[in-house]
């Protein structure tokens, strides 16, 4: 509890609005896209611009207090929200400016993916993100990023040019290949621990249409398409994409009726080069067997980029865990089905992401994302809008991971962990956690930016 006037003096510091627990606005404040997670912090600073952040981080670090920082509010286990504390909300700060010529973006990190990709579109280059436009930039951007576009462009840190942060002392500083590089390192991929990111600078591709969308076939063929799927595409063409996914068909009129509610597998594909070579790369693709669903077609790359997010609003019950896969055996590929054929409720998922290509063209210890050799990204994520199927959810996704972990690589994509401990941090970061701790400790030596991932400063 802080003094009532002390608690103004930090409201007039803002530019921004400063949110107590009596406000009207307070509960919508602090909803974040997962609606399993129910914090209540003591204070939410919605920032307006860098000073604001370096208020807030001053204000937060001088009473000691709890520090979360959201962006897009998409974070699984919720860490851009906390119990009493301050809430660090950069949600306001929408700022995008597109360099056409020099093929760059700098984004604020209040910004969405689809705010990016309408921002680019109209000068017909793209950036490297993710395959739900709602995502926020800042949390996707510094696990690592990767998506439609990452077999061709690599990973999203792999386009990240430079920052501005503001670090846990209150200064703001840069970081980029050229200045402050150890701090650029670790935030490629070491995720908030290092300080607060108020812009992000990003290379851009010329990518405008794609030919791209989603084919689906009986869940009875689910063992063949994996064995077909894990030959075929480590060796398409980069600019080939396609996670492989297990699903119930949506109630949706863009699918036939008599797919409703059935349970399928199938793959959302993406293919960002020349539109006359696309029937000859999937030529292949329709020789494996014909689907029960097709609808592949040009298409501009933020309608694939925002396809699926009705499906994923805001709101419902969210559980995931994650895994960085280096082969699918056989053995993992029969588990794969006992488990993806069993979908709890009819939003839940398994995905696969291809992180082959371009991301194996970066050294593991080049930037903080260490899994640099694996072949898939995969996902389980439970899913549903009624808070009495949680229990269920998360006892289907802890089973199916706990089946085929020891088939993985041993860590995950920290944008897909909940929050599972230190050891999982450690297996996520391998061979750099060292290194990050020394970084941690430079830049944050009393740890005040914990609520995530979190690198210990205090480990030896």
């Amino acid at each position: 509890m802080l003094d009532a006037g002390i608690v103004e003096n930090f409201r007039k510091s803002l530019r921004g609005k400063l949110i107590e627990p009596a406000d009207a606005d307070y509960d919508q404040a602090r909803r974040i896209h997962n609606a399993m997670i129910d914090k209540h912090p003591g204070l939410i600073a919605q920032c307006a611009d860098v000073a604001d952040v370096i208020a807030s981080v001053n204000f937060g670090r001088t009473h000691g207090l709890r520090i979360a920082v959201r962006g897009g509010g998409h974070n699984g286990p919720g860490l851009s929200m906390c119990d009493d504390g301050l809430v660090i909300d950069l949600s306001l700060m929408k700022g995008i400016r597109v360099e056409p010529v020099e093929r760059t973006v700098r984004v604020e990190p209040g910004c969405r993916w689809g705010d990016v990709d309408h921002a680019t579109h109209a000068f017909g280059l793209a950036a490297v993100s993710g395959v739900v436009s709602t995502t926020g930039v800042g949390g996707l951007t510094l696990g690592g990023g990767h998506g439609y576009l990452t077999r061709k462009f690599g990973l999203t840190i792999d386009n990240l040019l430079s920052v501005d942060m503001v670090l846990a002392d209150g200064r703001f500083v840069k970081a980029s290949e050229h200045e402050n590089p150890d701090l650029f390192w670790a935030i490629r991929g070491g995720g908030g621990n290092f300080g607060i990111v108020t812009s992000f600078l990003f290379r851009l591709h010329p990518v405008h249409t794609v030919y791209a969308g989603i084919m689906l076939w009986p869940m009875e063929q689910a063992e063949d398409l994996l064995r077909w799927y894990r030959e075929f595409l480590p060796g398409a063409p980069d600019e080939l994409s396609g996670f492989f996914a297990f699903l119930t068909v949506p109630p949706a009129p863009s699918f036939p009726e008599e797919l409703h509610g059935r349970k399928l597998c199938g793959i959302v594909w993406c293919f960002s080069g020349p539109l006359e070579e696309s029937e000859e790369v999937f030529g292949p693709v329709h020789s494996f067997s014909p689907p029960v669903f097709e609808h592949l077609g040009a298409m501009p790359y933020p309608a694939l980029q925002s396809l699926f997010d009705a499906l994923y609003p805001a709101g419902l019950q969210l559980y995931w865990k994650g895994d960085f896969i280096n082969e699918l055996s056989d053995e993992a590929i029969s588990l794969h089905v006992r488990h993806g054929s069993r979908l709890p409720t009819p939003l839940s998922t398994m995905h696969l992401y291809p992180v082959d290509g371009a991301v194996h063209r970066v050294g593991s210890a080049d930037t903080a994302f260490s899994f640099r050799k694996s072949l898939w990204s995969q996902v389980i994520v439970g899913v549903d809008p009624d808070p009495a199927n949680k229990e269920r959810i998360i006892a289907w996704a802890r089973d199916y991971w706990d089946a085929l972990h020891p088939y993985s690589a041993g860590g995950a994509y920290v944008n897909f962990m909940m929050e599972e401990g230190q050891e999982r941090v450690r297996a996520t970061y391998r061979d750099n956690y060292k290194r990050l701790v020394e970084i941690k400790r430079k830049y944050d030596p009393e740890n005040l930016f914990r609520l995530n991932q979190n690198i210990d400063p205090g480990e030896r």
